[in-house]
């Protein structure tokens, strides 16, 4: 993986980035969840006409929710929506983790990104699935080479996560993990 990653290489399951939705959203609303101390529910603004989506992160041990509060995120939209203790959770947002775990960082995307638009890697911008079928895991197989670049710029292997308006970085993570 590591040659591959080095070389810029695609190939694999590369071929399916294309079928990740990931958008760009903005967190309105945080309260930590009434049955674990553990998780927030989180309304974030996607730009849809239907409105907010409901999202359980797992971040309550990394930063508070006035850090989360009014932030500018990347989320993986078209996951299937899954009950996490209870409450569902309508998409997946995105982080930056120090490869010793001393630090979790949000993948934030470019300023001038509006809400809604869709983060895409170079060579990789066919639509979307509309949404990815869990017993496939692409996720699970994609993630592995998310990483962060000595800039902080969030990648799959060495292809920057990518607006129009610039790439997505994290604020200091470098050479982390992207879950």
């Amino acid at each position: 993986a590591a040659a591959r990653a080095a070389a810029g290489g695609g190939g694999g399951v590369a071929e399916e980035l294309h079928k990740l939705d990931l958008r760009v959203g903005r967190v309105l609303k945080v309260e930590r969840h009434s049955e674990a101390d553990s998780l927030y529910v989180e309304e974030v603004d996607l730009g849809e006409p239907t409105g907010p989506r409901r999202v359980v992160s797992g971040l309550v041990k990394y930063m508070t929710a006035e850090a989360l509060l009014g932030r500018r995120v990347v989320l993986l939209a078209n996951t299937k929506p899954s009950k996490l203790k209870g409450v569902e959770s309508q998409a997946m947002l995105l982080c930056a983790f120090a490869a010793d775990g001393s630090a979790v960082e949000l993948v934030e995307p470019p300023p001038g990104a509006p809400l809604g638009e869709r983060v895409v890697f170079d060579g990789h911008d066919a639509p979307p699935e509309k949404q990815l079928n869990p017993r496939k895991k692409l996720w699970d197989r994609l993630q592995p080479e998310m990483n962060t670049a000595p800039d902080g710029t969030a990648r799959f292997q060495q292809l920057p996560f990518s607006t129009p308006h610039g790439p997505c970085k994290c604020a200091s993570i470098a050479g982390g993990a992207i879950k």
